[in-house]
């Protein structure tokens, strides 16, 4: 049950406009580095023209001129050269190299409006900014389809190269017009990786068709815990699901519109019941498994003494690597028990032929063994912060959940690095300290305010050790988030309040302004009828 909000306190919150709050206040998330604003309007018509020198950025410009189509019901005709009357946005490369990546400059008066970046990626950043600055709310277009832009000068670029937020389409599935949304929100908040999380105990999500039981069962579970853990209680109803290939290229094509790369996590060696229910081959006992219903970590993982199981999760994610163009492939690593290793002939065999210390360090080398396949064909790898247990090769990146301090250790090993620690970066935890009123989680909970204060550069770090720190992620890990408005309502805002915690400037950053721009850009959320938490209206 969401946090009630009276009648009376939702009049006074919706009656906010710009003046209200502050002339200098503009509804951007996140915080542009440097940004004031005009005392002018731009007025945008279906006469407007936008400048396009060369084609260079005409993607980016096709992006701005559908967006348009869907909410003001026009298109802006493309030209090469400034027109001789009437007002016009003018998208340009920048004649200065900064080797500032994804930065740009928004120049605008009431009679133009001039944007410009050294890449594509700036200029849709620059395009996301100014679409955010359009007025798209309620009655905010008169009947002659003119919209007034407040005017502001903006100079931007990010903090962090990395920015993602991960959906878990295992435990519960959604579509793919529901990844398409998840893919607009990132979008709206300049974050530009998608870690989309396809496989675990629970459901593989991804077509393989080298193999296609992963689908034909893997993708299928007879029922779904509810409630408490402790409880043992289940739905009964059958649930499944997955992307065939067509599906996955489809989504990757629409995620390129928009600067997101697309990050797939394959679950190796653990959480891998699902596949095994598929394959009970590659398992240490040979099963039977089935899908698991329930949540929590198995005991049944791929076996690390078995060449045939390298040789499945090569030919596995050989078709997963043809289908995501990014640099990385996610593989995992996490939460890998050792009890069917201790128990395997095959496994202990490994074990002494590798002169390997004990099944610890056989993880390691089932990482590792792995990481050469993935680096052989021109990709990297990366994995949650248990990958760096007992050696990693220099090649591997490490994603930091388990608090902070592997982060670092990674960091001073030269790994590069993603933060996504469980607090504050978690958010299937809960977003209110009165959790009955909230959707149940079986977590603690991550507040609005601890997301925007969290800083990804640990200060245990040296200047040197720093540059190692890519950036930082936000998850939703949807164990009891059963439908996609769940996954907006414990996304939004948090969503938002990392968005600037990974580009704005640390020196930028204010809480108390955060809250007043989130109000203002709460009207876009409720245009897009996006079911967001509300607590911090009552801030």
């Amino acid at each position: 049950m969401h946090k009630i909000i009276t009648l009376l306190s939702m009049a006074v919150i919706y009656s906010i406009s710009y003046a209200q709050i502050s002339t200098s206040v503009l509804p951007l998330i996140p915080l542009p580095k440097e940004v004031s604003r005009t005392n002018e309007e731009f007025v945008l018509t279906a006469k407007t023209k936008i400048v396009l020198p060369n084609n260079t950025f005409k993607p980016e410009v096709d992006y701005l001129n559908n967006y348009l189509q869907s909410n003001v019901h026009f298109q802006l005709a493309i030209v090469s050269s400034i027109p001789k009357k009437g007002n016009y946005i003018s998208i340009n490369p920048s004649s200065s190299k900064t080797g500032l990546k994804e930065g740009y400059d928004l120049k605008m008066n009431k009679n133009k409006i001039i944007l410009v970046s050294e890449d594509n990626a700036g200029i849709f950043y620059g395009i996301e900014t100014l679409i955010q600055l359009m007025p798209l709310n309620n009655n905010s277009i008169s009947g002659d389809d003119k919209l007034s832009i407040q005017c502001a000068n903006i100079t931007d670029s990010p903090q962090y190269q990395w920015r993602s937020m991960l959906l878990d389409c295992s435990r519960h599935f959604f579509s793919k017009e529901e990844i398409k949304k998840y893919l607009d929100y990132l979008a709206m908040y300049k974050f530009n990786i998608f870690h989309w999380h396809l496989t675990d105990d629970q459901g593989w999500r991804i077509e393989i068709k080298k193999y296609p039981l992963l689908t034909s069962i893997g993708s299928k579970r007879k029922e779904t815990a509810i409630g408490r853990p402790r409880d043992k209680k289940f739905d009964g109803i059958p649930s499944s699901g997955f992307y065939t290939q067509d599906d996955i290229k489809e989504i990757v094509a629409y995620a390129t519109t928009r600067h997101i790369t697309i990050l797939p996590e394959i679950e190796m060696p653990g959480h891998s019941v699902a596949a095994l229910a598929a394959y009970s081959q590659y398992s240490c006992t040979g099963g039977p498994f089935e899908t698991k219903t329930s949540w929590g970590i198995s005991k049944d993982v791929y076996c690390a003494g078995n060449d045939s199981t390298f040789l499945f999760l090569q030919n596995i994610l050989s078709e997963v690597m043809d289908l995501f163009p990014g640099k990385y492939i996610h593989i995992g690593g996490d939460e890998c028990p050792k009890d069917r290793w201790k128990a395997c002939s095959k496994c202990q065999k490994r074990i002494t032929d590798e002169k390997l210390s004990g099944e610890n360090e056989l993880q390691s080398y089932f990482v590792n063994r792995m990481e050469k396949y993935v680096h052989s064909k021109g990709k990297q790898i990366i994995g949650w912060d248990e990958i760096l247990e007992q050696g990693l090769s220099p090649n591997a990146t490490v994603m930091s959940w388990r608090g902070t301090k592997a982060g670092i250790l990674a960091a001073k090993q030269k790994h590069f690095v993603v933060m996504t620690p469980t607090k504050p970066c978690y958010f299937d935890f809960y977003q209110d300290k009165d959790t009955l009123k909230e959707p149940y989680s079986f977590h603690g909970y991550n507040l609005l305010d601890a997301v925007y204060a969290f800083n990804p550069t640990p200060k245990e770090l040296t200047k040197e050790d720093a540059t190692y720190i890519m950036g930082a992620q936000g998850c939703v890990w949807t164990e009891f988030i059963p439908d996609f408005s769940n996954v907006e309502y414990m996304a939004l805002p948090r969503m938002a309040a990392l968005s600037e915690t990974v580009w704005t400037p640390i020196a930028k950053k204010n809480y108390s302004d955060f809250i007043l721009r989130l109000k203002l850009h709460a009207q876009t959320l409720d245009r897009m009828k996006v079911n967001y938490a509300k607590h911090f209206l009552n801030q």
